[in-house]
């Protein structure tokens, strides 16, 4: 995951801060030296125009930056307006390397977010509520590790003309995972001798072919009721019952559980889970040199703001001037979040009264040395919450972002999703999984590639599914109305494929995770991004038939 990588090089994490400062800087001189948001009629039609297309008709860039001025559909729909700052306040070059560091910044702060607060709070929840490891693994911690694509589909399916963005972002997220992520563990351990286990397996590919076929039913009819989607949605737990009845088998054939629980958010067993700037700070200030002390403060700048609004429940990670902060700071975030701007203030000023309430509360009752023992849930739903908020915030402007470059660069916006956006949110999964097959010898494999089928079955059920039943619920008790990309039927053609070579070649090769499996699995895969890349080029035209 995202906080292994960065605790392994922390001098990312200080790169990262770096280029967000610079970002501030950048839009703060374009601020007060630029006119922000100058009138232009030269643009403004009647015409019915959805997005912002238009655009890509324009040659010079002072007509683009009149056209973004007027049209009303190149409005963004997250906080920052990345079209109006590329095309009339930064340079091209500034553009570009504006835009794609704050793409970076994004991938990482939705990851780290999922990783260091919201799988936090699910694993404390999990402990409270006292669940067996299989029931936390495929419920909590699925989610806690696949919040990233859950969150981007469901923010997506909500806009207007993106539903293309988050159904080939969790359909490329599953299919990268379970085939070049499962691929390279073969390559990578094909000598080792590594069996899995037969039944898990199984269920895992069948489970994942049962719900393909069902996405495809629903994208060719074209419309869904919501108890079609919630019915989709439910696929999820005929996975969950078969875990639960796999699981109470000791030993399969190989001598290991059948299943076993796709446990990828990094807790360990003393609870010290990510990074703790806001810890190491004040022991590099009486320890270490000037050095330290300055690389910790450049890393503050991506963690304060939502250690600010996010309680950390743990011995090691405890803060009382961050748990009233956050008691205190927290209605209000939700508030200005949530809330329409129609009842924005009356609301922001009971968001506030009950912030000050509680954090005059907190910091009367709570103690410096440990978090508290009683209503210790309050803090763990309070950080659930808070982390929910930061994610629906951070994938809001992702999609936001992919929306804008897919105009610059004039690229559709579906295959951003099934490319950048997709691989950017299974890179964790890739050096977790690789790394555990690597190093956990035959039951390390065994994990590794049951999450590599665990993660794309709840980003691909759950994700997709509850993207569809918010969006369905939303026009109940008409249908909605479901228009993508046809080319998604090749997505998943492709991605069916891969399922069934890997459960053809390892029945054939007695479950043994060797290079012969995962060779094939990066071929399929090099097939699919070669048939994009010509599509993206013009090289050809995908034509699906109406079924």
């Amino acid at each position: 995951m995202a906080d292994q990588f960065f605790s392994k090089y922390p001098y990312a994490t200080i790169l990262l801060n770096l280029s967000f400062i610079f970002l501030v800087s950048c839009l703060l001189t374009a601020h007060f030296w630029t006119d922000p948001n100058p009138t232009s009629d030269h643009y403004k039609t009647a015409d019915t125009e959805t997005g912002c297309k238009g655009i890509q008709m324009l040659e010079i860039r002072q007509e683009k930056c009149s056209y973004v001025k007027s049209h009303e559909g190149c409005k963004t729909r997250g906080y920052i307006p990345y079209l109006h700052l590329f095309y009339c306040t930064f340079s091209p070059v500034l553009g570009y390397v504006s835009l794609s560091l704050w793409l970076i910044l994004l991938f990482y702060l939705l990851a780290d977010t999922a990783s260091n607060y919201f799988c936090h709070s699910l694993v404390g929840l999990s402990k409270i509520l006292k669940l067996s490891p299989t029931a936390a693994g495929i419920s909590l911690l699925s989610l806690g590790n696949g919040a990233p694509d859950v969150f981007a589909s469901i923010i997506s399916f909500t806009g207007e003309g993106t539903a293309d963005i988050g159904l080939n972002s969790v359909l490329g997220g599953a299919f990268f995972v379970s085939c070049v992520v499962t691929g390279i563990i073969g390559v990578s351990v094909g000598n080792d001798g590594a069996r899995i286990s037969r039944r898990g397996f199984t269920i895992h590919v069948g489970v994942l072919l049962l719900s393909l076929a069902c996405l495809i039913l629903i994208i060719a009819v074209g419309e869904l009721s919501l108890c079609a989607a919630l019915s989709f949605l439910s696929l999820y737990f005929i996975y969950a019952l078969l875990v639960f009845a796999c699981s109470e088998e000791k030993e399969n054939e190989n001598g290991l559980q059948d299943v076993e629980a796709p446990l990828c958010c990094y807790i360990d067993n003393e609870g010290h889970d990510g990074d703790d700037t806001a810890g190491r700070l004040p022991k590099d200030g009486k320890n270490g040199g000037v050095v330290s002390k300055i690389l910790c403060i450049l890393e503050l700048p991506l963690y304060v703001p939502r250690r600010l609004t996010i309680p950390l429940v743990s011995e090691d990670k405890w803060s009382k001037p961050f748990a009233v902060s956050s008691v205190t700071l927290a209605p209000i975030a939700l508030v200005l979040t949530w809330n329409s701007n129609s009842t924005k203030l009356r609301a922001l000023e009971i968001g506030g009264s009950v912030g000050i309430v509680c954090g005059i509360l907190a910091f009367r009752t709570i103690q410096s040395s440990n978090p508290p023992r009683k209503c210790i849930i309050f803090w763990l739903a309070e950080g659930f919450i808070m982390s929910v908020t930061w994610a629906y915030i951070l994938a809001q402007e992702l999609i936001s972002l992919l929306v804008s470059l897919g105009y610059i660069l004039g690229i559709d916006e579906s295959l951003l999703g099934l490319t950048v956006l997709a691989w950017g949110n299974s890179v964790g999964d890739l050096v977790a999984n690789v790394t555990m097959a690597q190093k956990g010898g035959t039951e390390g494999a065994q994990i590794a590639v049951s999450g590599s089928y665990a993660g794309p079955i709840f980003n691909t059920v759950v994700g997709l599914g509850l993207s569809l039943s918010f969006s369905a619920w939303s026009n109940y008790p008409a249908s909605y109305a479901l228009f993508v990309d046809q080319s998604v039927f090749v997505t998943v053609g492709f991605f069916m494929v891969g399922l069934i070579w890997a459960f053809v070649m390892l029945t054939k090769r007695k479950m043994v995770v060797d290079k012969y499996l995962g060779s094939g699995l990066l071929v399929i895969y090099l097939c699919f991004l070669s048939l994009q890349i010509a599509r993206l080029l013009g090289l050809v035209e995908i034509l699906v038939p109406n079924l």
